[in-house]
């Protein structure tokens, strides 16, 4: 009878989904004709409930943010205390609050060299859009008028906002509802000699040191990345990348934005993924992982040298958010962050990269069409080619990732499909993850590839 009571709420629910709710990032006409495929209801750790009883293992963190994972308790009970003391407090006019000062004093401890001030968001899309302007505003500040245009990479994905849709260099996202602004330009990808200055180099027309040197310098504001690019396909750049980049904006006065929005809180094995080469930028941008997704919470934070010019400026600073410096979802990310010191999960994330890589290798062995695996911590991705050795790729209709994607869903795994040629299938579970719950994603997938190679025959 349970049972049955839980399939009639769910079924309840979605006629009423299809009838109210649009989806983000989902096709409204299927959503609207089939309804939600899952209705979450509740989770533990790396699994997560449906209403209709039936448990999912969380293969991608949600949406690459639950890094500490589903049910944490210390988390809700943080939240709750803030709460009962006062939920929502307003930062216009200077006001402040407690939680908001001592998390601003916190990211300043973390974050990599002078990055000693914090600019509070909602959420991704509106730090690296607030980004964008703080930059501009600071060159304007320092009487440089003309630096207004910004160079994001191909691929790169920096949210949905006006601007930040403009930066992302994936196609759907970028060309949706043609509403892109002005002064923006996509740089070929992770071609380190390049930046360092090769211009014999084959791939250099399009690379971000050529689009400087033709736009010229004293127009260009910033160049923002990812350190590792997430929804564009996990591409990991090349050693010596980052460092050229940094390189080439400290030789021609351009800002280095990092968009750490995936990377940052522990994702890639170190608190902050520009911490693996050695890398300060200008202005950092952070979302998702600083409360593991249990409250709305992003922000930027930025150099002494950029706060201090900031705070010269005697008018009203004319940007801010609702909920920019958020009480309660301050007091959450303090809380998350604590856990993730106290409990050594960036260690664990460390541990679980080596043991995902096992899996690969393993899934590579047995799998002739898997290729170009990789991880750095817990953000890793592989790749189905019709035929590995020679590189070709199988034709856009077979759409490859997105069928063993849909197989790992049938065995209750959930993973996500990338790539222009649907041929890359992305894993971030949370960083709580243990080594048989790895062992666990990577026998699901290894069924779901056979199933897959089976529809081939």
């Amino acid at each position: 009878m349970a049972v049955q009571t839980q399939n009639l709420k769910t079924m309840e629910l979605i006629e009423l989904d299809k009838k109210h709710y649009i989806h983000p990032t989902t096709p409204p006409k299927v959503q609207a004709e089939q309804g939600t495929p899952l209705i979450f209801a509740d989770g533990k750790g790396v699994y997560c409930n449906s209403t209709n009883g039936e448990r999912y293992f969380d293969g991608l963190s949600m949406l690459w943010n639950v890094n500490l994972g589903h049910g944490q308790q210390e988390l809700a009970e943080a939240a709750k205390e803030q709460m009962l003391k006062m939920a929502y407090a307003s930062s216009f006019k200077g006001y402040s609050n407690e939680p908001a000062i001592q998390l601003a004093e916190k990211l300043a401890a973390l974050a990599p060299g002078d990055l000693n001030a914090v600019f509070y968001t909602s959420g991704g899309s509106e730090s690296n859009d607030t980004a964008f302007k703080l930059a501009r505003f600071y060159w304007s500040l320092k009487g440089q008028y003309k630096k207004r245009k910004i160079i994001a990479l191909e691929n790169g994905y920096h949210g949905v906002t006006v601007a930040a849709q403009t930066a992302t260099g994936i196609p759907a996202f970028h060309d949706f509802a043609d509403s892109n602004i002005a002064d923006v330009f996509h740089a070929k990808p992770h071609l380190t000699n390049c930046e360092s200055g090769d211009r014999h180099d084959p791939n250099y027309e399009g690379c971000i040191r050529d689009i400087v040197e033709k736009e010229g310098a004293e127009t260009i504001a910033a160049v923002i990345m990812e350190p590792v690019q997430g929804s564009g396909g996990v591409h990991i750049p090349p050693k010596g990348y980052l460092r050229a980049v940094r390189k080439l904006c400290d030789e021609f006065g351009i800002l280095f934005i990092a968009d750490e929005v995936i990377c940052g809180f522990g994702r890639t094995g170190e608190m902050f993924a520009v911490e693996h080469w050695d890398v300060v930028p200008d202005l950092m941008c952070f979302a998702k992982g600083v409360t593991s997704g249990y409250s709305q919470l992003g922000g930027v934070m930025m150099k002494q040298s950029i706060r201090d010019t900031i705070v010269q400026y005697e008018g009203v600073l004319s940007h801010g958010f609702t909920y920019s410096g958020h009480p309660t979802a301050c007091a959450v990310a303090l809380k998350n962050i604590e856990i993730l010191e106290r409990d050594h999960i960036i260690e664990n994330t460390s541990k679980m990269e080596q043991t995902l890589k096992e899996g690969f290798n393993y899934l590579e062995d047995k799998h002739s069409h898997v290729t170009n695996c990789r991880a750095i911590g817990l953000l890793a991705a592989f790749e189905l080619y019709e035929d590995r050795d020679t590189g070709k790729l199988f034709d856009l209709s077979v759409a490859p990732a997105t069928t063993v994607v849909d197989e790992c869903f049938d065995r209750k795994l959930i993973l996500r499909t990338l790539g222009s040629n649907r041929e890359i299938v992305a894993i971030a579970p949370p960083l709580v993850i243990n080594k048989q719950e790895v062992e666990e994603m990577i026998t699901i997938i290894d069924d779901a590839i056979t199933a897959f190679e089976k529809k081939l025959e």
